[in-house]
């Protein structure tokens, strides 16, 4: 039988997951629920409803796994512990600084209703997590290094459209190339937050909205911006249109250490992901961790879990003997 999806929200990640769905062969698009009306969203999938979010609870025996498209800032820490207390769910909740918060909400409901909550699942938080989990295991001895992009940060994106009198926004995390290449060098070196990256916003403004207010704002977010050098561009919806369209991102991984009797030997471990579309990439990671929620739901499992609790084979739709085979 068929892993029935449902998606909460129709923007860039909801399309994006509706398109995973389509090419797994062992799962089904239930229904869409969105809070707009939905006469007025078109979805991809023939004879799949969407749904007004009001009406979500009656759903709840018709979906095996429920995937949160809403954005990190206000959306997935109100939505994920509300819906968890209906449906299994997934959702990709990248504030690193609020996840064992965010956890501990999740877990509460999901372990009150019996179903799971998977959370912060996507490239980073996610994937990423685990390199960085293995590497340490492997080299005890040594230092980690993470950098992102250049690339449009989603969460990000969505932070900065938020604010009052942003009309649209997007918004690129950049490498500082000095710092990425003396780690690849081995250089070890100690490195700030502001010393790894740089933010640049593209921001169209509202009629008659302050930008300096706005930039202010955008600056001084926490979590978000404070910590990093930010420039912030005002520009108008022409030259968004055509020059900031685009969805590419990607980011390293790295962990240096040293092994031996005297700590001679130097080891660097670098994991690279390159992508043309952040949003349909963190789909697919949602919609592969999708199957590993149904298989530990018929197990019986409950509570709040990240990608670091669930084992690989879960993912695959592959049997034991066939990864075996293939992949070991």
């Amino acid at each position: 039988m068929k892993t029935r999806i449902g998606i909460l929200g129709y923007g860039n990640l909801g399309r994006g997951t509706e398109i995973a769905v389509a090419a797994a062969e062992d799962m089904e698009l239930a229904a869409v629920f969105t809070r707009r009306d939905p006469s007025t969203v078109s979805i991809q999938t023939k004879d799949v409803p969407v749904v007004c979010i009001q009406e979500i609870e009656a759903w709840k025996d018709k979906i095996d796994v429920l995937i949160l498209c809403g954005g990190s800032a206000t959306d997935l820490p109100v939505q994920t512990p509300l819906y968890a207390s209906m449906f299994n769910v997934i959702d990709s909740f990248d504030t690193h600084a609020r996840i064992p918060e965010h956890f501990k909400n999740v877990d509460e409901a999901a372990a009150r209703s019996g179903h799971i909550g998977l959370i912060s699942v996507g490239w980073d938080p996610g994937l990423f997590s685990l390199n960085r989990v293995y590497a340490n295991a492997i080299l005890p001895n040594g230092k980690d290094y993470t950098f992102w992009g250049k690339g449009v940060s989603q969460g990000h994106s969505d932070a900065v459209r938020r604010i009052k009198g942003v009309k649209n926004a997007k918004q690129y995390t950049i490498p500082i190339e000095e710092a990425l290449e003396a780690v690849r060098n081995g250089e070890d070196p100690e490195l700030t937050t502001r010393e790894k990256h740089l933010r640049e916003c593209f921001v169209v403004l509202e009629e008659g909205a302050d930008a300096t207010e706005v930039e202010k704002e955008i600056k001084e977010m926490p979590n978000y911006f404070a910590d990093y050098n930010t420039i912030v561009h005002f520009i108008d919806e022409e030259e968004f249109k055509r020059d900031h369209s685009g969805m590419a991102h990607g980011g390293f991984v790295f962990r240096s250490g040293r092994t031996g009797v005297n700590q001679e030997n130097k080891h660097i471990i670098e994991y690279r992901i390159k992508l043309d579309s952040n949003p349909e990439f963190t789909t697919s990671v949602l919609v592969a961790y999708a199957r590993a929620v149904k298989r530990m739901a018929a197990e019986g499992v409950t509570g709040c879990k990240t990608v670091l609790d669930i084992p690989p084979a879960y993912l695959c739709t592959q049997s034991g003997d066939e990864l075996r085979a293939h992949f070991l």
